[in-house]
């Protein structure tokens, strides 16, 4: 026992402990900060970089916004959107924090409330759900993929 114990201390005794790298997460966040910087010191690079943040920031939220209602991240992705806006226009931060806000209070409010009231919801949504399939002609092309094209009631009035 006292063996061990003795090759335990010299052990720890011949190699002193190296060093620990920082963690990763550090490492990248400073890449991207320094990045970002140098891309903030050329104003026409800055201009497309904010160029190209605002047009994918803007197609993550229309996409988002349109998932709302199906099953599915939709506001995950809405807020990804807003994510992603916010990291250069000081405005999409402070929506962002109105929207989470309004978001987590609603959603409190939906979970106080009655059974009833949930499947009203629910059934809110369904109707949604299909107003805007019909609306673009989804259930018209199933129904002739199935064989049933002279069901035209279910032809979208706007497609």
């Amino acid at each position: 026992m006292s063996e061990t114990g003795e090759q335990s201390t010299a052990t720890a005794q011949q190699d002193p402990p190296s060093p620990t790298p920082p963690p990763r997460h550090r490492t990248m966040r400073t890449r991207v900060r320094h990045f970002r910087a140098r891309v903030r010191a050329k104003p026409k690079m800055n201009k497309a970089w904010r160029l190209g943040i605002g047009i994918l920031g803007t197609i993550v939220l229309i996409v988002g916004i349109i998932a709302i209602p199906y099953p599915g991240p939709g506001w995950l992705i809405v807020f990804a959107g807003l994510g992603i806006l916010a990291t250069e226009f000081a405005w999409a931060g402070r929506l962002l924090r109105f929207a989470r806000r309004h978001y987590d209070r609603w959603m409190a409010w939906v979970g106080r409330q009655h059974v009833i009231v949930k499947c009203l919801l629910g059934l809110l949504t369904c109707a949604i759900v299909l107003a805007t399939l019909w609306l673009l002609g989804a259930p018209y092309l199933v129904a002739k993929l199935v064989g049933l094209g002279h069901w035209t009631w279910l032809q979208s009035p706007i497609v």
